[in-house]
């Protein structure tokens, strides 16, 4: 009796999207127009990679942003959700799936003591240059059609259950918790005893219900939260099951 627990990190985990709030250490803690509008569709990790080049040009250091990010809050009921997979771990494996980056996760997470509670964080690789840039590259090369061109969760999630049954690892269920258009083609991988977990009023419950009004919904059962207490619940649930 295992259950994976596949966690998104922005709107999902914090409640807030860790690339924009970056942006509290810009100069006034706005970016130049030019810079915000140079966003194309499906190009979000070079949009930031931009942003990333103007902090650093501007004289943002390390420090500075580590301290802006460790003030992101969590979504509502998140610390009392994941203090209870964290008490429960023999039950639980649990990973983030997340088109962030390494650094901005791994901060927050170990500044809220959370890191242990999470087997593996899935996203794209960042680390500071020698000159004190902040640099992000792509998570890795995928052929889906449907998702950003450095990050396929559906890809991420596959892989990771695939080298989970050569460990002999397999579980009784999935329980995905997401938010944002780019979950959607995780939460199509997911089978019948599978759980879907968008956050209400976000694009990922959009997306699900236009699918069940179009006649094709998806495999899995839909349990939408507003409160990380609401999952908790569900949890529970689960276990005593």
């Amino acid at each position: 009796m295992k259950f994976l627990l596949v966690f998104d990190f922005d709107h999902t985990i914090i409640d807030e999207n860790s690339d924009t709030w970056i942006v509290r250490c810009a100069p006034e803690r706005k970016l130049p127009n030019g810079l915000r509008n140079s966003y194309q569709p499906g190009q979000w990790t070079e949009y930031m990679g931009r942003v990333f080049v103007y902090l650093g040009d501007n004289g943002v250091k390390e420090d500075e942003m580590k301290r802006t990010m460790t003030t992101i809050p969590f979504t509502a009921g998140m610390i009392d959700l994941l203090g209870f997979i964290g008490e429960n771990k023999e039950l639980f494996d649990c990973i983030i799936v997340s088109d962030s980056n390494t650094v901005f996760i791994d901060w927050i997470l170990k500044a809220a003591d959370f890191h242990k509670v999470f087997d593996e964080v899935f996203t794209n690789p960042a680390a500071f240059s020698s000159t004190g840039y902040l640099t992000v590259q792509h998570f890795h090369a995928h052929h889906c059609a449907k998702c950003p061109k450095n990050l396929c969760k559906r890809e991420v999630l596959k892989e990771f259950l695939d080298k989970q049954l050569e460990r002999g690892v397999s579980y009784t269920q999935i329980v995905y918790i997401g938010d944002g258009g780019n979950d959607l083609c995780p939460v199509m991988f997911l089978k019948k005893n599978d759980i879907a977990m968008p956050r209400q009023g976000y694009t990922l419950e959009k997306k699900i219900s236009q699918l069940a009004q179009s006649l094709s919904p998806v495999q899995c059962s839909v349990l939408v939260w507003s409160s990380a207490i609401d999952i908790m619940s569900y949890l529970k649930l689960l276990i005593k099951e």
